[in-house]
């Protein structure tokens, strides 16, 4: 089975007459510039706890808030999404902040498709040649869906599940409370420390040089939600009985409601001068 980061609202978008056009949505993509962003190394490990309360992040920068995936063709999301990243021998550290009045998340097994709650998704190419490249999704409850994909889908790519992020370590942080609608909440963190060495491709150093330069991106799926019963559900189209397409909101436009076009995701650059406050 092929696995998308993306669904209703994705597909119908790819699809015409039952065939795949990812070659004309690759086309529509082309207008759009990648974002960069520059990840400074510390000597200080961040405690992987979702808080994001040391001094080494309050020194790194934060990214451009996200867009929606397709750019400037479409509003701006109406809630904030920002990231940003650090690196030392080890790992790849990315934190991430996510405004959300309305936290929520069900799913609890790991590997499952984790897009159907809101999640956070990372993706990354090492040696951004548009091919073999991993992807990782995490929900409010800290679940992972994580992935190698050997080239895209619309190469003939099929995603690899049974491949997991080794090493990797990862938490969430609740400004506010999780699966309770009787409150207002204010955002969700992410923390990660991604492991060099679980990124490991043939020819590519296991840890980045100064300048090093890797193509990646990152997405918000986001789910219209009501209240029933005392508990979050996904609004549906009353035509259809399904759910409301969901948003796509990313750091670097694809130009096209599809991640997988590596080409168009942005660019890392790792730099081996010390972090220091922006």
């Amino acid at each position: 089975m092929h696995y998308f980061t993306f669904s209703q609202r994705s597909i119908r978008n790819i699809l015409a007459g039952g065939i795949l056009l990812f070659s004309a949505a690759s086309a529509q993509a082309q207008n759009v510039e990648p974002l960069h962003y520059t990840s400074f190394h510390t000597s200080a490990k961040p405690t992987i706890d979702g808080k994001l309360n040391e001094a080494v992040w309050q020194q790194a920068a934060w990214s451009q808030d996200f867009t929606d995936i397709e750019g400037d063709k479409r509003p701006q999301p109406p809630l904030r999404t920002r990231l940003k990243m650090l690196w030392d021998d080890q790992y790849l550290y990315v934190a991430a902040e996510l405004e959300e009045p309305h936290i929520w998340g069900k799913l609890l097994l790991h590997d499952t498709i984790i897009f159907h709650d809101n999640d956070f998704e990372l993706f990354i190419d090492p040696d951004g040649d548009g091919k073999e490249y991993f992807e990782i999704e995490v929900n409010a409850r800290n679940t992972i869906f994580d992935l190698f994909m050997p080239r895209p889908y619309n190469e003939g790519g099929h995603a690899l599940i049974t491949w997991d992020t080794k090493g990797m370590k990862t938490a969430i942080g609740i400004n506010g409370t999780l699966n309770n609608p009787a409150d207002k909440d204010k955002s969700w963190t992410v923390e990660m420390a991604i492991p060099f060495k679980a990124l490991r491709l043939l020819g590519v150093p296991d840890v980045p040089k100064d300048r090093t330069v890797w193509r990646i991106n990152f997405s918000r799926v986001e789910w219209d939600t009501e209240v029933k019963a005392g508990q979050y559900v996904k609004k549906t189209n009353p035509a259809t009985g399904k759910p409301l397409p969901e948003h796509n909101w990313v750091w670097s436009p694809q130009g096209v409601i599809n991640m997988h076009v590596p080409q168009k995701w942005g660019y890392l650059q790792f730099s081996t001068q010390a972090v220091q406050k922006p």
